[in-house]
């Protein structure tokens, strides 16, 4: 089994070098850098279907990761009737910026009382604000992804806005993962 060496690469690249690597072998090792880029990963290759064993070495990580049960193309498969919520910004609408706020956070705690929830909901932007320290929203992410709601927040933009370290519900994602989701879910709602 091959090992790469992802670290010290900018987001998304080990996550499309793992990628690259996964259709050309069966299994490979990937040396990683601790946070973003091994959670990408291990998400990434978890969803198409493989094993990931996770093994802390010095300051990063050694994933294994190993074909399992997936689709002959190696594509993540959704379930019919899967939406994407799209949240890319921590307002919802264009009138005065209190009430959009305010409208954004009524939103996502009725989201808690649907019967029909998303399978995920991803934030870009300054959408990354409602998943980050501080946001008036935290409590019902968290409820929702006890509900089995994925929450994904762009590592970009948590990064450019300064957030990073104060991610405090869900995941960081990169542009792949995004980009996937967006053409391989059938409902992909923009708020």
């Amino acid at each position: 089994m091959n090992t790469i060496d992802c670290r010290d690469m900018a987001c998304p690249a080990p996550v499309l070098t793992v990628k690259k690597a996964l259709e050309q072998q069966g299994g490979i090792r990937v040396r990683l850098d601790d946070g973003a880029p091994r959670e990408n990963v291990a998400r990434f290759a978890r969803n198409r279907g493989f094993e990931v064993l996770e093994e802390r070495q010095d300051s990063g990580w050694l994933l294994t990761i190993n074909a399992g049960n997936i689709d002959p193309a190696g594509k993540a498969v959704t379930e019919p009737g899967d939406t994407v919520l799209l949240f890319a910004s921590d307002r919802l609408g264009d009138g005065p910026e209190e009430l959009g706020r305010l409208l954004m956070k009524n939103f996502i705690f009725t989201l808690l009382e649907s019967a029909v929830l998303p399978s995920r909901m991803m934030f870009l932007n300054s959408g990354v604000r409602l998943t980050t320290e501080g946001s008036d929203v935290l409590e019902a992410l968290d409820k929702l992804a006890g509900m089995g709601v994925e929450i994904l927040s762009c590592g970009l933009c948590l990064d450019f806005l300064g957030l990073k370290d104060k991610l405090r519900s869900g995941a960081t994602t990169n542009m792949l993962t995004t980009v996937e989701a967006i053409l391989s879910t059938p409902r992909v709602i923009r708020l």
